[in-house]
């Protein structure tokens, strides 16, 4: 199987860690900047994780909302340059869904409600033109089961479009 490289887009509260947990704890290395908070620079901490695994040949999921391109070019860029198969699931959550989510953690778990409204404002879905070979679609269900589907990019509703109410 060749090296992956997973970047989760999603909002905070959209199951992306669960979903981590399940699919993906047992073949891949986990990197979050959630694990990150007392580094001076996660963003090169982060990096410098990445690029260890993928140098040993271990696949990786990156864990963290990456709602930008600008966030995930450095990401997409880090993985083309160790060949590594570059993948993206998109977790589809409105903001309502999160919030409601979000309400329902505890201590460090849970996030400023503002957080998950200013990852919306920013959150553009994720495109083939971007450099993924391939791309996939994520809905947490009430049953805290996954529904993934191929992503096609016609299909992408914008997170965060509907009001919180």
């Amino acid at each position: 199987m060749a090296v992956e490289l997973v970047i989760f887009v999603g909002l905070q509260a959209s199951g992306k860690s669960t979903f981590f947990r399940e699919r993906f704890a047992a073949t891949h290395e986990h990197v979050s900047k959630d694990l990150l908070r007392n580094n001076k620079n996660p963003n090169r901490r982060q990096a410098q994780l990445i690029q260890a695994a993928l140098e040993a040949g271990r696949s990786v999921v990156v864990d963290n909302t990456n709602p930008a391109i600008e966030d995930r070019r450095p990401l997409i860029e880090l993985g083309r340059k160790h060949g590594a198969r570059v993948i993206g699931y998109f977790f589809d959550a409105r903001v309502r869904e999160s919030l409601r989510r979000n309400a329902g953690r505890e201590g460090k778990a849970r996030v400023p409600d503002v957080a998950i409204f200013a990852a919306a404002k920013r959150l553009v879905p994720p495109s083939y033109s971007e450099g993924f070979d391939g791309l996939f679609r994520v809905h947490a269900a009430d049953d805290s089961t996954f529904e993934v589907s191929a992503y096609t990019e016609s299909s992408g509703s914008v997170p965060g479009a509907d009001s919180p109410e």
